[in-house]
């Protein structure tokens, strides 16, 4: 008998009640969660300016969801609570590239020429 000739059962993911808003809450946290290689032709300020537009399609993410669990719709709260943790990891990261950026800037300013 061989292996290959045995049928496989088809694995699919259980789905209750909110299983299409997980699905939909799943494929935009793909969306943001693994971006694209940041394209590095267009220079610092470019990259720049992608990063921050993915930080805040994150944000809007999290307060979509956060909109929803607060109207009462069927979402689950776990979803709510990784998104909105996953925003803050982002944001907490933003700011610490932020502070270092500045202070390597402050660095060059006081350097005498």
């Amino acid at each position: 008998m061989n292996i290959d000739s045995i049928a496989k059962p088809a694995l699919t993911p259980p789905v209750g009640l909110n299983g299409t808003i997980r699905q939909q809450m799943a494929a935009e946290a793909a969306a943001t969660a693994r971006p694209a290689p940041i394209d590095v032709t267009g220079g610092f300020g470019a990259s720049l300016g992608r990063s921050v537009q993915l930080l805040d399609q994150m944000q809007l993410t999290s307060d979509k969801a956060i909109g929803q669990l607060a109207a009462g719709e069927n979402i689950d709260i776990h979803d709510v609570m990784i998104a909105t943790q996953e925003t803050d990891i982002a944001f907490r990261l933003a700011l610490a590239m932020r502070d270092k950026l500045v202070e390597a800037y402050q660095e060059v300013m006081r350097m005498a020429v």
